[in-house]
């Protein structure tokens, strides 16, 4: 007789709730105790006092649910109503294309995990966080809450405390992968909070390219996703983290993202957010090694009751380290868009250099764009170079492309691809297509 799921929903959030999710998940009794330290800092913490005003009822929020105890690897298993969801976002399909491994997170845990035998033999890493909790202790420990801190903001903090799913990976030194690796996150409950963990390790001379997913249905309530993301890049070695987040406008996107660069590594964000109600997200590079580098490009599209608050950091510390961040916003039917980004070009970072370009396109009188910059030099021998744009599409363009027999709506749909061409350069063919689709339905 086949097993039944073990589906469990717990919801609010209390000590008792916290040893449950631990307990739930058979967890060591530092990770617990790790947990109930991190949610009273989460009651210490206020709510952050910048940017989108935050209006959620925490005790209304389903912080675990477990459909299913386990994880499987072959799509056949995958319950069908779940299986048929990713198959419809064309998950099912990915992976026999062009992925090297691919996890999907279904609420709170994993459902499907699978990776190409070429990389096990590799001795390449990729698992969803739990499990890698409990096959590789030692390596998780070295690596967990280093680099984005439990005690930082009250989201980190509740991330840290509910933390549950999320990707595990870590490629060995001189590894080069040459498919990227994929994790896929849904919401698919009213009122729940995703709270995945996820650690990527490149170590010295390897490469990855990592893909992350996410959508979720609309409701009438808020749902909340708050995830943590560390990454660390070893000498000469190179990271990219590509991820189109199109959320429902329903979900509050609240996440904390950082990576830490050795000498000689180059970490690089493609960052697409294209939904939610509220987007507080800035990915944060820090240039540690010399001669380090890092990059971010990211696009922000904000329709009616949207804002998305969004950004980069690039923190030098090392000579002759270089950054750049180029974003692109949009903003319609009353939407509003943000640029918040910091670069910090530290005294012993001597020689370094930053580029920020920002442009936002403002599609009528109703919506708003600003760039709130801060830029931070602290020794002479650097340079900081800051561009940033605000406008709208021209009558003379749209008379222009429309003389040449297209319609207003592909004229507008023409102009904004372009705008947004230095972000669909970086994806992948298949992503590309996927975000031509997105902004076609917007």
């Amino acid at each position: 007789m086949m097993k039944q799921p073990n589906k469990i929903s717990l919801k609010g959030l209390n000590k008792g709730i916290i040893k449950q999710i631990s307990q739930l998940k058979k967890e060591p009794t530092w990770m617990t105790d790790f947990r109930l330290k991190a949610y009273q800092s989460f009651l210490n913490h206020d709510l952050p006092t910048f940017g989108p005003t935050i209006n959620l009822n925490f005790n209304e929020i389903i912080y675990f649910k477990r459909i299913d105890d386990r994880v499987y690897n072959k799509w056949d298993k995958v319950p069908l109503n779940v299986k048929n969801i990713f198959n419809n976002l064309g998950v099912v399909a990915a992976e026999k294309k062009y992925l090297g491994g691919i996890s999907t997170q279904y609420e709170s845990e994993v459902i499907y995990h699978n990776m190409l035998n070429e990389l096990k033999a590799k001795k390449v890493i990729f698992l969803d966080t739990d499990t890698a909790l409990k096959k590789h202790p030692a390596l998780f420990k070295k690596y967990f809450n280093k680099l984005v801190n439990y005690n930082e903001n009250k989201f980190t903090a509740l991330n840290s405390a509910c933390w549950s799913g999320g990707a595990f990976i870590y490629v060995p030194p001189h590894t080069k992968l040459d498919r990227p690796l994929q994790s896929y996150f849904r919401i698919n409950t009213k009122d729940m909070g995703q709270f995945e963990r996820t650690i990527i390790i490149v170590d010295e001379g390897s490469e990855l390219h990592y893909i992350e997913g996410c959508t979720a249905p609309t409701y009438t309530t808020d749902s909340l996703h708050a995830a943590v993301v560390e990454i660390y890049v070893g000498k000469k070695a190179k990271c990219r983290y590509t991820t189109i987040q199109n959320w429902a406008n329903n979900i509050y996107n609240l996440v904390t993202k950082r990576a830490i660069v050795e000498k000689g590594g180059v970490m690089e964000w493609i960052d697409g957010n294209l939904g939610s109600k509220v987007t507080m997200k800035y990915p944060t590079t820090i240039l540690k090694g010399e001669g380090a580098k890092g990059k971010c490009v990211s696009i922000a599209v904000s329709k009616e009751s949207q804002n998305q608050d969004t950004g980069a950091k690039m923190i030098h510390l090392a000579p002759n380290t270089k950054s750049r961040i180029i974003s692109k916003s949009i903003s319609s039917h009353g939407g509003l868009t943000t640029y918040r980004g910091t670069v910090k070009i530290s005294k012993e970072a001597d020689y370094s250099r930053s580029n920020v370009r920002c442009d936002s396109l403002i599609l009528d009188n109703k919506s708003k764009s600003f760039a709130i910059p801060k830029n931070i030099q602290l020794n002479d021998s650097s340079l900081i170079e800051h561009e940033a744009t605000i406008s709208k599409i021209g009558d003379e363009a749209l008379f222009y492309l429309m003389s040449r027999g297209l319609t207003e709506s592909q004229a507008t749909e023409l102009v904004i691809l372009g705008f947004l061409e230095v972000f669909r350069e970086e994806l992948p063919l298949e992503y590309a297509v996927e975000l031509n689709n997105l902004l076609k339905s917007s």
